[in-house]
């Protein structure tokens, strides 16, 4: 497929979704690629996003590109967009199938990937049992036995954070490195005692964890695990067309606009690194979506 747009959207999670919406209902050509696992596929419901509490990821998504099908300058594709770069008036950009298109403005709302912790088996609990975002999830687990799963002090503080869902929390370090003496000392004001041993595997029914299993033979039964080590880019996109970074690993942006260090192209959602809520994502998306329609006015003597 070659075509020319307005607007191409990489990305089809809720930032790319909400994106999509504002711009197709502001009567802009737009072209919204998504391909792979979003971050949340694995998740077995939403949670902190009004409305929608418990639904399913992929029940979310349907609906969604439901809403936007009506929009007829709206063009989905399921394909990878492998190649932006500058053109003559905006941007040339190729997919991983071939095809080709260019579009007046880029919005990347590519997402995270999630480090999953090195534990055997620890897929069959991840979405049910084992997350990585309290916000998320941590309120179904108030006052049960839950544990922290992270290296040195990351792992202790996202530990300490646990103590606000439940007084029964404990930090497993997997045999990585040590917590210092300070953090040490912090665990040990609210009772969060450290498990230093290798983690041999997790225990349940199912994807319902009971049992955290240790290397030595011990174990302890706990209900959850919330792990703290850490998530990456998903696409290269924002490398090879020249965007900023900060400290956090985030995409800098212009904070009223979303966009970025290289005119024309914007990010919203996860890849900013900011709040990794969906709530915050599809207000991301909506706020590019306003901000790169408004540009596409002034270019056009409009505004």
């Amino acid at each position: 497929m070659t075509g020319s747009y307005d607007v191409l959207i990489v990305g089809a999670g809720p930032a790319g979704l909400s994106a999509a919406l504002v711009l197709a209902r502001s009567r802009r050509s737009v072209l919204l690629c998504g391909a792979g696992q979003r971050r949340n596929q694995a998740s077995h419901g939403i949670h902190s996003l009004l409305t929608h509490e418990g639904q399913l990821p992929a029940d979310f998504i349907t609906a969604a590109e439901s809403d936007l099908d009506r929009y007829s300058t709206l063009h989905r594709r399921d394909a990878e967009v492998v190649s932006i770069k500058p053109a003559y008036d905006g941007f040339a950009f190729t997919c991983a199938d071939g095809s080709a298109g260019t579009a007046l403005r880029v919005l990347l709302a590519t997402g995270l990937r999630d480090a999953l912790p090195a534990i055997p088996g620890i897929e069959t609990f991840y979405g049910c049992s084992v997350h990585h975002c309290l916000y998320c999830d941590g309120f179904e687990y108030a006052d049960k036995p839950i544990a922290a799963f992270g290296e040195a002090d990351k792992g202790a503080g996202m530990a300490l954070m646990m103590r606000q869902w439940s007084a029964d929390v404990m930090l497993c370090t997997g045999g990585g490195a040590p917590v210092s003496g300070e953090m040490q000392k912090r665990l040990a004001a609210h009772a969060i005692p450290i498990f230093e041993a290798p983690i041999a595997g997790l225990e349940g029914d199912g994807s319902v964890l009971r049992r955290i299993r240790f290397a030595d033979g011990s174990y302890i039964e706990r209900d959850a695990i919330f792990f703290s080590t850490g998530c990456h880019q998903k696409s290269d996109l924002w490398r090879t067309l020249g965007c900023v970074r900060d400290d956090k690993g985030g995409i800098v942006t212009d904070a009223l606009t979303e966009e970025t260090s290289v005119p024309g192209v914007y990010v919203a959602g996860d890849v900013s690194r900011d709040v990794l809520l969906i709530a915050v994502a599809l207000a991301e998306g909506a706020k590019a979506a306003v901000a790169i329609n408004r540009a596409l006015l002034r270019d056009d003597g409009l505004l």
